[in-house]
């Protein structure tokens, strides 16, 4: 079975945290005996033309010195920043469909797994119509494409429709993206999330607060942009009573950094806050198993965007640390409320407080949560679930006529 992968953005460098999730989804598939290459666009004029033993093809759009519109963010935040990137879509989708339909001509592939299929629909659609043997279709969303045509690019809503029905199978993170795809037209939808590694065989619960002198280690990871919330979870922290030592560590980079440290030192918070930028692997294990809990108050950002799932509930909750988060997009599929972590309004920094404290000052309970959390993210979130979803997934779409 030889698969095309379409994805915005392809590791360019060993550890380069690019599409993590995806890259090694398709690692483990390939060593089960899948024939996989990838096709993505280059960064800077280039970056490698293998990743573990995969074929990657990568399109040149534009200049080396501004070939930048993938990769180190989001396209979205990337574009909003600068005309010149307002202008190098147009660019990207010529020259990727012309390198899908060549690929197509010469890949004899069974079937297109198309990711983020705004834009990337068109270079599906490019190499299947250059393959010479029937190929089938897989469309596969995430829901930012989806949020952005309907809030920022109204016009593409006919491409967005066609995007869905002229896929053989349509698939979504969580059932979140999954109604969003419904709603664009009425068709089938798989459901398929991320997987999460079992950090160790066995995590001990925390070690409780109460009656200890163990600080409050609040943690956030991920990208700092708007619709993280971040800046909520800084106004919550610097409100706690210091009689909880609450510290809180972000791990992450983004747009929005300068604000929220700026924010940290308005508020007088510096020596509670900590900004890390982006870490280490083991850095980033000893962050998870030192943190007393974890918040994700994710919002909905100007663009009508919000959380697609929350990869990184996931990983905290496998370190057995108790989550709190906001009941948007894909969260609810991970967070139910008092029994897999705490769910609180979204832009509300005094609810995070609450939450926060609520956690510091029960242990039980949250070593209850956090128990809960880790065996429910290990049921429904391994990799032994989600590659057989992605396995059936492939072997359905091959058999359906």
């Amino acid at each position: 079975m030889r698969i095309l992968i379409i994805s915005t953005a392809w590791p360019r460098y060993p550890d380069d945290p690019t599409a993590k999730w995806l890259v090694e989804t398709v690692g483990r598939l390939a060593a089960e005996g899948y024939e996989f290459e990838i096709l993505s666009s280059a960064y800077r004029g280039g970056g490698n033309s293998a990743y573990g033993g995969i074929p990657v093809h990568r399109f040149r759009y534009f200049f080396a010195r501004w070939e930048r519109l993938t990769h180190e963010e989001s396209a979205p935040d990337r574009m909003r920043r600068s005309l010149l990137y307002k202008i190098m879509p147009v660019f990207y989708v010529a020259f990727g469909t012309v390198a899908a339909w060549r690929l197509g001509r010469r890949g004899r592939f069974d079937i297109v797994h198309v990711h983020w299929p705004v834009p990337h629909a068109v270079f599906g659609w490019a190499a299947r119509a250059g393959s010479p043997t029937p190929v089938k279709l897989i469309a596969h969303f995430y829901s930012i494409e989806l949020r952005w045509v309907r809030h920022s690019l109204r016009l593409l809503r006919g491409f967005l429709r066609r995007a869905v029905t002229s896929a053989d199978r349509v698939v979504a993170i969580s059932n979140s993206t999954a109604a969003e795809v419904r709603s664009v037209a009425p068709v089938p939808v798989e459901v398929i999330p991320y997987a999460v590694d079992l950090p160790v065989p066995s995590l001990p619960a925390a070690a409780p607060l109460a009656g200890t002198n163990r600080p409050l280690s609040v943690l956030f990871v991920g990208r700092l942009a708007e619709r993280k919330g971040v800046r909520y979870l800084i106004d919550a922290v610097a409100a706690l009573p210091v009689a909880l030592r609450a510290h809180l560590v972000i791990i992450g980079d983004g747009p929005e950094r300068g604000a929220l440290e700026a924010q940290a030192h308005a508020l007088d918070a510096d020596d509670r806050v900590t900004f890390r930028g982006w870490v280490t692997p083991d850095q980033l294990d000893a962050a998870y198993t030192d943190a007393t809990v974890f918040v994700l108050p994710a919002v909905v950002d100007a663009r009508g965007d919000t959380e697609g799932l929350g990869m990184v509930l996931l990983e905290a909750m496998t370190y057995r640390v108790p989550v709190i988060a906001t009941p948007l997009g894909g969260i609810t599929d991970i967070v139910e409320h008092d029994k897999t972590g705490l769910l609180v309004p979204p832009n509300d920094a005094t609810a995070l407080a609450s939450a926060i404290a609520t956690l510091a000052t029960h242990p039980a309970d949250a070593d209850r949560l956090a128990g809960a959390g880790r065996d429910y993210a290990l049921r429904h979130f391994s990799w032994d679930a989600v590659l057989g979803q992605w396995r059936d997934l492939y072997e359905g779409v091959l058999r359906a006529p």
